[in-house]
């Protein structure tokens, strides 16, 4: 039972006015004696809260920066009307931090054996899945003195999927890729092997290609061409150590390296290849195999939106091992990890060489833009500080990078907002020169 603030300003009141009549001792006694049998008629009269029926509907995920609503249905099954206040409580990151407090309150009335249906619109501000906590019903009687009040565990799991913000750049990404499917010869080790025209030989054409049917019907040497294959191996790895948890701005690393994979793997999906997930620190946290480009995106967003770093050193022998066990033949391999020194040369460089002996292998990392900023501050002794400490961060990442590179790695170390894009790039160069 839940006592209101109209019940305390009525024993005041009451007590006020019986006190001019009676002696003060029974006057009290009697206005209690009275505020009392009104509460209990009252109560009598509120709906009961624990015969309340519940059922939910709505929406079962959401992008992070997108609306979700929950439909909670309340059945009312006794004879008396429902007066209630209800709060569907759900976790502070369903929120976004200016949301009215009363997103998820609500006043409801509900005759007796009648039913209403009730929507909490949420806003996530963290990926993962979001659980429905608890329906808390504070029912009122007709007086408005007293309440029952009950909760209700109502299951319900809203699943917060990546933002995908390079959305944005599949379109410019797509159209280079069909300039691509329309060029002439690829280079002999990636050679294509779906015909696409024949055209006349020029100075430095591969004379492999000459086609001397062709060239004897037009009386001019014709050489075929060919379409960049397809049907090739891509094995996205996101390394989810404790590299990956620290923040870019408002980002966490591994967030960026999930937008730039997403942009990747459906730009190649869309090239007909074939795109695989692994993510990886001492063990496998999320793997997507095997499937179609339909059903790729979808695959993958499910299984990146429950991912979180963790607070451990990645094992990067056991990531090689089963980097292999995933690619049983020639494979591009983008790895999306950190340029920090210490882990990259004590752990991953030791490794690397095994991985690009018959894949190509791309490294992916992201750069603080802050870092650049820093560098280029020169108008206080702080700032000269901090400029020299950022040219440090740089060119122990640039020799990294170097060292990557003489192993035949590409490698794009870019900030957040150009790791999606770049790596696009270097995917469909890559094509395009016959690499892949």
């Amino acid at each position: 039972m839940a006592l209101t603030g109209r019940t305390a300003l009525l024993s005041a009141l009451g007590a006020l006015v019986v006190g001019f009549v009676l002696p003060s001792w029974l006057g009290i006694l009697t206005v209690q004696l009275a505020l009392l049998i009104a509460i209990l008629c009252d109560l009598t009269l509120a709906a009961p809260v624990r015969k309340l029926h519940f059922t939910r509907t709505g929406d079962t995920n959401v992008r992070l920066t997108g609306e979700a609503h929950i439909h909670l249905t309340i059945t009312n099954p006794d004879r008396r009307p429902l007066r209630a206040q209800l709060r569907d409580a759900w976790p502070p990151s369903s929120f976004r931090p200016g949301d009215d407090i009363s997103a998820s309150r609500h006043t409801l009335r509900i005759p007796g054996g009648e039913r209403r249906r009730l929507t909490t619109t949420l806003h996530p501000t963290r990926r993962g899945d979001h659980h429905a906590v608890r329906v808390t019903v504070r029912s009122y009687g007709p007086l408005g003195l007293a309440a029952r009040q009950g909760s209700h565990h109502i299951p319900w799991t809203l699943r917060v999927l990546p933002p995908f913000t390079s959305r944005k750049h599949l379109p410019a990404k797509l159209a280079r890729l069909r300039e691509l499917d329309g060029r002439t010869s690829i280079l002999t080790r990636g050679e294509g092997t779906e015909f696409d025209s024949l055209r006349d030989y020029t100075p430095g054409d591969d004379t492999r290609s000459i086609d001397w049917r062709a060239t004897a019907r037009r009386q001019t040497v014709a050489v075929r061409t060919w379409r960049p294959e397809r049907d090739r191996r891509i094995l996205l790895v996101l390394e989810t150590g404790r590299t990956s948890a620290g923040r870019v701005g408002d980002t966490p690393r591994l967030d960026a390296s999930m937008d730039a994979a997403l942009l990747l793997a459906a730009l190649a999906s869309r090239a007909g290849d074939h795109v695989d997930l692994l993510a990886y620190d001492r063990r496998v946290r999320a793997s997507v195999q095997g499937r179609t480009a339909r059903d790729l995106l979808p695959a993958l967003t499910d299984a990146l939106a429950p991912l979180e770093p963790e607070l451990i050193e990645a094992d990067a022998r056991g990531l090689a091992a089963t980097i292999h066990r995933h690619t049983p033949r020639r494979s591009l391999i983008v790895l999306f990890t950190g340029l920090d020194t210490a882990p990259m040369e004590e752990a991953l460089l030791p490794v690397l060489p095994t991985l690009t002996q018959r894949n190509e292998v791309i490294v992916a990392a992201v750069a603080d833009p802050r870092i650049e900023e820093m560098a280029a501050g020169r108008h206080t002794p702080q700032a000269v500080y901090a400029a020299a400490a950022a040219e440090q961060t740089r060119a122990a990442r640039r020799r990294t990078a170097g060292r990557l590179r003489r192993h035949g790695i590409t490698v794009i170390d870019s900030t957040p907002t150009h790791l999606a894009p770049d790596l696009a790039d270097a995917y469909l160069s890559l094509k395009s020169a016959g690499r892949l």
